[in-house]
């Protein structure tokens, strides 16, 4: 049986994308927190159902919920980077996404003793045009990306990405990418890897997309943010379209979140990873007349 990634995007509800003309980041401080909660929420949901997920934590969140931290990783969960204070990458020079990165996965090393392996854009901004991120996280010491969201929709997406994981040979090195899972219907690949797609579309996308996965023989990424379990958050004074898209199916989540840890199991998405490095040394060792069981362990 396929074991999928169960990801969560660890980011306080005012610190979306969406909002970003509505709240400066020089207002964040001054804003109630709530991701703790939710947080709990979600581990307690994860530890019923014998689940392992990979947080994407921000460091701005990290380096004020410490003991949160902590307990994500105490709890057998992985912790990797989703940047410093949600920049998308598209608003971000490489210099800016270089700091963001570097100060990020120190702040989460130390808070868990762990290295750091993985990470997220905010928003999925890796585009079209900025594949230099690549080549920064794999400088900065990273090991796969979970960025490169292969759909096509306005504000993100990487139309013609590959949809299952890989490695991607960059000028500096190489790096697994992990894409969210989508859903092949009709020629096209339609998003179902979770966040509003689970809350306002029929559950049934979000199943049938890891149930093609499960045929393939991959993994299927799915992810989901704390807010998304939480319909008492403040409100934001935004469009009538953000309001939907934020706000819209907030009172099911988490009862669609126990259908999917029922239906389908989890690991973390540093395992898979490790298991596309062990089948890549088998293959090198194939190519050279060599072969002995691999260890991820001592290639890490």
């Amino acid at each position: 049986m396929i074991a999928h990634h169960f990801t969560i995007d660890v980011e306080e509800y005012f610190q979306v994308s969406a909002f970003e003309s509505r709240v400066a980041r020089s207002a964040w401080e001054r804003l109630e927190s709530r991701v703790v909660g939710e947080v709990a929420r979600l581990l307690e949901l994860l530890a019923r159902h014998e689940a392992r997920a990979t947080f994407f934590v921000l460091g701005w969140v990290a380096e004020r919920q410490v003991e949160l931290i902590r307990t994500i990783a105490h709890a057998g969960h992985e912790v990797a980077s989703h940047g410093w204070d949600h920049a998308r990458v598209t608003h971000q020079t490489p210099l800016q996404f270089r700091e963001s990165i570097r100060r990020s996965k120190g702040v989460l090393e130390d808070i868990t003793g762990a290295p750091v392996l993985g990470f997220r854009a905010p928003s999925f901004s890796i585009v079209r045009g900025r594949e230099w991120a690549l080549d920064i996280l794999i400088e900065e010491g990273y090991r796969y990306d979970s960025s490169l969201f292969p759909v096509r929709r306005p504000g993100y997406g990487y139309a013609g990405g590959r949809p299952d994981p890989h490695w991607l040979a960059r000028p500096a090195g190489s790096i697994a990418e992990i894409p969210p899972t989508t859903l092949h219907w009709c020629g096209l690949h339609v998003p179902a890897a979770g966040g509003a797609y689970l809350r306002l579309l029929p559950y049934g996308v979000v199943r049938a997309g890891l149930r093609q996965c499960e045929r393939r023989g991959v993994p299927g990424t799915f992810y989901v943010h704390p807010w998304e379990l939480d319909p008492a958050q403040p409100r934001v004074d935004v469009s009538w379209l953000t309001r939907v898209r934020h706000y819209g199916g907030l009172r099911w989540t988490a009862q669609r979140l126990e259908r999917l840890l029922t239906e389908f199991r989890f690991t973390l998405v540093r395992d898979t990873v490790a298991a596309l490095l062990d089948a890549r040394v088998v293959d090198r060792k194939r190519s050279v007349g060599v072969y002995s069981a691999p260890a991820a362990e001592a290639v890490w």
